[in-house]
C-alpha cells in the first residue's frame, strides 16, 4: 500500500503525453503503461498490510501531518527506475525537494511508528508512468524528452493497491488533507 498525493487532471493529461513519447524508447512492447488517471505521486510503499494497521496509519499519519503545509512540486525528470530484482519503473520525479523529501521521510517515519517494517533503503517519490520486468530491453534513452510540470501537494492518502487486468487498482483508503499554503 502506498501514501501518496494525485496529481491534477491538467498535469495527468500532460504526463500521458510525455508517457506517449517514452513509447519509442518501448521497441519490445515490454512496458505496462499506467492509465493517466491512476497517476499519483507515491511518497512510501508498505507492502500488505491488515486492516488494524490501516486504522493505526491514520491516527499517527493525522497526528504527525496536522501541521504540514501544502506545496508545490516541481516534476521535471523522467527515468528508468529499478524497483527490485522482479520490477522497473518509468517514472516522473521531481529534483531534490526540501518539502517532499521531508514528507517522504514522515511517511516513512510513521510507518514504522505503525509497526511496519519499512525496507525501501533507497526509495525515491515518483510517479509510474509505466512497469516492466527487472529483466527487460527497453532501450533508456541516453537524453530523456523534457518534462517541466508543478503540481500541488495539498493531501496525502493512503491507497491499497490491488493487481487488475490493465495493471493496479487503487482505491483510497484514507485522505489526510495538508494545511493551505497561506
Amino acid at each position: 500500500m502506498p501514501f501518496c498525493f494525485t496529481a491534477s487532471r491538467a498535469v495527468a493529461r500532460s504526463l500521458a503525453d510525455h508517457a506517449d513519447t517514452l513509447c519509442q524508447f518501448d521497441k519490445h512492447v515490454e512496458v505496462n503503461w499506467v492509465d493517466s488517471e491512476c497517476y499519483h505521486l507515491t511518497l512510501c510503499f508498505m507492502g500488505n498490510i491488515s486492516l488494524e494497521q490501516v486504522d493505526r496509519l491514520e491516527q499517527i499519519a493525522g497526528k504527525h501531518l496536522a501541521d504540514f503545509r501544502s506545496f508545490q512540486v516541481h516534476i521535471n525528470t523522467s527515468q528508468y527506475y529499478p524497483v527490485n530484482k522482479h520490477l522497473s519503473l518509468i517514472a516522473a520525479m521531481s529534483p531534490e525537494h526540501q518539502a517532499l523529501s521531508q514528507l517522504n521521510k514522515l511517511m516513512m517515519q510513521v510507518a514504522q511508528e505503525a509497526g511496519i517494517a519499512y525496507t525501501e533503503e533507497d526509495f525515491q517519490p515518483h510517479i509510474t508512468l509505466g512497469r516492466l520486468p527487472a529483466e527487460n530491453r527497453f532501450n533508456v534513452p541516453e537524453h530523456w524528452p523534457e518534462l517541466d510540470l508543478i503540481s500541488l501537494a495539498d493531501e496525502v492518502i493512503l491507497y491499497q493497491s490491488k493487481p487488475g487486468e490493465r495493471g493496479s487498482i487503487y482505491t483510497p483508503l484514507f485522505e489526510i488533507p495538508l494545511q493551505d499554503m497561506a
